[in-house]
């Protein structure tokens, strides 16, 4: 894999997207023990247009053996270092006939594990039982998402939008942006690829229009410990 170009890509654009890292027998393998598992639980939600399982690995843990492959290992371990650790995960299908519309945002929140006040935390959202947290910017900015594709996903099934370079500008509030400046990409990725992309980067995602569905595991990841007493709600070392 080409690491050096993917780094310059993440550093310039906030976005890269690898070829495929899987194959149709895994991802076969991942799908069976996602329909497997009961729905019944707070950390599911399902509508007519969004199935998604927060705390994917928790749920699911029989999928942890298959997505952490050497070669999805080393990618983490080169973009973040030997001590990076998962500090979040979901799964999301969006249906062939899904009408769920995501408007341009920033990843703004971190997941812990209870509220405490602290200096530089802020504010506080409290989700299906889950603690959500903004931290202080060089978090964030540290930070790495990694969205595992399992279907081919275009701009007429959901494929992101993006604002290349947002990640750079902070907090970017979506009415401040200045399209007379800005542009925007579509980000088409391949089944069984991978989007590597800033938690700062500006993104949005449309509605599904090809009755193609679009599943994805969205998996974030850090380097960085947070102050005690706060802790990650999620942290695991899987590799």
């Amino acid at each position: 894999m080409e690491y050096t170009s993917l780094k310059q890509q993440l550093a310039d654009k906030g976005y890269a997207i690898t070829k495929p890292l899987f194959n149709a027998v895994e991802i076969d393998a991942i799908l069976r023990h996602v329909a497997e598992v009961d729905p019944a639980k707070p950390t599911f939600r399902k509508t007519t247009d969004l199935f998604a399982i927060r705390q994917f690995l928790k749920e699911v843990p029989a999928v942890q053996p298959l997505l952490f492959k050497p070669a999805f290992n080393a990618l983490v371990e080169e973009l973040l270092g030997k001590n990076a650790f998962l500090v979040k995960s979901i799964y999301f299908d969006k249906p062939e006939q899904s009408n769920w519309f995501v408007a341009y945002h920033q990843d703004l929140t971190i997941s812990v594990d209870q509220k405490i006040d602290w200096e530089g935390f802020g504010p506080w959202t409290v989700k299906q039982n889950q603690f959500a947290v903004q931290p202080p910017l060089t978090i964030l900015e540290n930070n790495l998402t990694i969205r595992i594709h399992l279907d081919d996903t275009t701009e007429s099934n959901g494929a992101l939008k993006v604002i290349p370079g947002s990640h750079c500008k902070g907090v970017y509030r979506p009415e401040a942006i200045d399209w007379q400046q800005e542009t925007e990409e579509i980000c088409p990725v391949e089944s069984g690829a991978v989007m590597l992309m800033k938690p700062l980067l500006l993104h949005a995602s449309n509605r599904t229009t090809n009755q193609q569905r679009r599943r994805v595991i969205h998996l974030e990841f850090s380097n960085e410990a947070l102050p005690k007493p706060l802790q990650w709600s999620e942290q695991c070392f899987p590799f």
